[in-house]
């Protein structure tokens, strides 16, 4: 039975309202709280927020906000301490050239895409509340170009993730890579959704929210994209070719090009086994409370592109909870503002010492009393009681009693301190990295350092994992959406050096002297690692020290002026590029730095365009003639040891004839003597 597109969106789109119900039911607690530990440390009054508030209604409520203060430090350490992708041959060592490639093309769309600003809100928003994301998304290389099919992969920040992702309940892992399924909520306006959908306007449903002191807040509804990932069946085809190289053609090829068969069989290669395999691949919907308002089919790569970021995560009871660096400090700062705020009413209501006076003694001079405070008079007037004949009544001219100020009672100072103590434990004391000492050792410092590093690093490594999967993604991504043969791309190199390379370029095999395809990202197969580690600026700064440490301490000129150079080119300052670049040229040409293409390109050119040097040339010539010379002298030396070589054969050959001379004579003497006995008479007797 065939289903209609509408029934099956339809479909779709009930089984994701369930699914969604589900997920947001059992997370919305834990969710709620790191919403309100954002708010908390960021929203201005947000600390009296709730049941607090109300008791100080009508009443002095300061915030001392040092959660902020913490939260920030931890934020310009990662800020300081950047997380780079790192792509590794699984081999380890196959396809190397290939992994630099995907470095730069990562590099490259992080900077174009701006990633940086989703990298920080996702990393704040984890500290903050305990869980931040953003997703990457193909999008086309120039919109404007009808004829540019090229695409590029963004990297995009999603705001408020604590009430807006949700994945599969199912899924475990902490990077979410098991994940069926998932939801990114965005908000627009109503008329930007009638605008886009063209109907009126249905909100997806979002209980996730808090509006404490937002009594004017967007008008806005809310959408959400589902991402929904389908297992295919595949049967994969192998061919072997005469030489014994393989190939694998799916039968998705073999269907859309009739020919490949006959053209492989032609070919020499043979078939030679078949398997079937699973492949992912994600189909992405968007929702409204309505209905499916775009099936946009299915995406490039096979993973979920939503990267997941946790502050603090575990399970307990089946159930995923997260916080970030606010959630354990927030009862001590609570405790910290309502001491301070009670305290600061008890100073500001009884400063001075307030007179107790009857309604008579006041008559027509309430307004003088009761603005004595702004106006500070020289002096205050008070009516003379008199009795029923008219007469002044004796001692009436004063006021009957004064206020005291209450004492502050001493438990005040215990909890203001135990609460400032509490704050400090809880939110690492990081005071003590600003208290140091300008005598202290190195070796304090670095300890105080390590110290502090210590209670960020579980955020720093959560930061890692994310990073990890993003690399992932991307890959996964890249492999569909870089498929254009020779297509020149730009690449940005470790450093921060700009390049560029060409993709799925043929060339020839130097070992097999076949044609390949160059840069084919079809071919990579890599690891992702991650590198945790000071910033570009702090490294660059460090590796200067280093190098002028190493400087001290030899004595090659030629060493010596490769670290001069290499800490030129590691020099931060204003107005410095241009030096930069001329020691980086010195290292290129002395070949200690790899060159990129346009270095290639500029050193080749430079080399045909050079004038010879003078010097050089007679010194060549000088040496062409040494040479010549040497070979005149080596071709007299051969003729002589031949000359000397023919007479020994002559005279090798005068002895030979001789010794043969004198063996003929000898046989023919005794030839002689032979016939002459034989022709002589017996002798008697004989």
């Amino acid at each position: 039975m065939t289903i209609s597109k509408a029934d099956r969106l339809a479909a779709v789109h009930e089984r994701a309202l369930q699914r969604f119900d589900k997920i947001q039911t059992a997370l919305r607690n834990e969710r709620q709280q790191c919403l309100e530990d954002r708010r908390f440390y960021s929203v201005a009054g947000a600390q009296w927020e709730g049941p607090l508030g109300d008791q100080f209604e009508n009443k002095p409520r300061f915030e001392f906000n040092k959660v902020h203060l913490a939260v920030i430090r931890i934020i310009n350490e990662w800020r300081n301490n950047r997380i780079t992708v790192d792509f590794t041959p699984k081999d380890g060592a196959s396809n190397s050239e290939l992994a630099d490639v995907c470095d730069g093309l990562y590099r490259a769309d992080e900077q174009d895409s701006g990633a940086q600003e989703a990298y920080d809100n996702a990393f704040e928003e984890a500290v903050g509340g305990g869980f931040g994301a953003w997703r990457l998304r193909a999008h086309y290389e120039d919109d404007e170009d009808d004829d540019n099919d090229h695409q590029r992969i963004c990297i995009e920040p999603i705001f408020d993730a604590d009430s807006s992702v949700f994945f599969d309940l199912d899924a475990k892992r902490q990077d979410k890579a098991d994940a069926k399924f998932a939801f990114v909520l965005s908000s627009m306006s109503k008329e930007s959704f009638a605008d886009l959908y063209g109907h009126d306007p249905s909100t997806w449903p979002k209980l996730i929210q808090q509006r404490y002191f937002d009594w004017c807040t967007p008008d806005v509804v809310y959408v959400a994209e589902y991402y929904e990932v389908e297992e295919v069946g595949e049967v994969l085809h192998y061919f072997t070719g005469l030489d014994g190289q393989v190939t694998t053609v799916t039968d998705a090829q073999l269907k859309e090009d009739e020919d490949k068969l006959a053209e492989l069989q032609a070919t020499g290669y043979r078939e030679t086994r078949t398997k079937r395999v699973k492949r992912k691949r994600v189909h992405k919907y968007q929702l409204s409370g309505l209905q499916v308002e775009d099936d946009e089919g299915l995406i490039a790569g096979r993973h979920i592109p939503v990267v997941p970021v946790y502050g603090k995560r575990w399970f307990v009871d089946n159930v995923e909870r997260c916080m970030g660096h606010v959630r354990l400090a927030k009862d001590a700062q609570r405790l910290m503002n309502s001491l301070l705020s009670w305290l600061t009413e008890i100073a500001a209501r009884f400063d001075t010492e307030k007179p107790i006076l009857t309604p008579e003694q006041v008559i027509g001079h309430a307004a003088m009393w009761a603005e004595d405070n702004v106006k500070r008079f020289p002096y205050l007037l008070l009516n003379q009681l008199r009795d029923g004949n008219g007469d002044p009544v004796s001692g009436t001219a004063q006021p009957l009693a004064y206020t005291k100020a209450p004492n502050v009672p001493p438990a005040m100072a215990a909890l203001i301190q135990i609460a400032s103590q509490a704050l400090d434990d809880l939110l690492g004391n990081q005071q003590a990295g600003e208290q140091l000492q300008p005598n202290q050792s190195g070796k304090a410092v670095e300890l105080i350092q390590t110290r502090l590093d210590m209670q960020t690093y579980i955020y720093m490594s959560n930061m890692a994992k994310a990073m990890k999967r993003s690399g992932e993604i991307w890959l996964s991504m890249a492999k569909d959406v870089f498929v254009e043969d020779e297509r020149p791309m730009k690449t940005i190199a470790e450093g921060g050096e700009m390049d560029s390379v060409v993709l799925r370029r043929p060339v020839i095999d130097k070992e097999t002297g076949e044609q390949v395809l160059e840069n084919d990202l079809d071919e990579a197969k890599f690891d992702v690692w991650v590198d945790v580690g000071p910033s570009s600026q702090s490294r660059r700064a460090a590796t200067v020290r280093g190098l002028t440490g190493m400087a001290q301490i030899t004595q090659d000129p030629e060493t010596l002026n490769v670290l001069t150079a290499a800490a030129m080119m590691n020099m931060e300052g204003e107005g410095l590029g241009d030096v930069r670049d001329f020691f980086r040229a010195r290292m290129v040409k002395m070949g200690v730095v790899k060159p990129t293409q346009e270095e290639q390109q500029e050193l080749a050119q430079a080399a045909a365009n050079q004038q010879p040097d003078p010097q050089a040339e007679y010194l060549k010539a000088a040496a062409e003639q040494a040479s010549a010379d040497a070979a005149q002298a080596r071709a007299k030396t051969i003729d002589t040891i031949a000359a000397a070589a023919l007479k020994r054969a002559q005279t090798d050959k005068t002895i030979a004839e001789t010794h043969g001379e004198v063996h003929a004579q000898a046989l023919s003497t005794f030839g002689a003597m032979r016939d002459a006995a034989q022709q002589a008479p017996a002798l008697p007797g004989a």
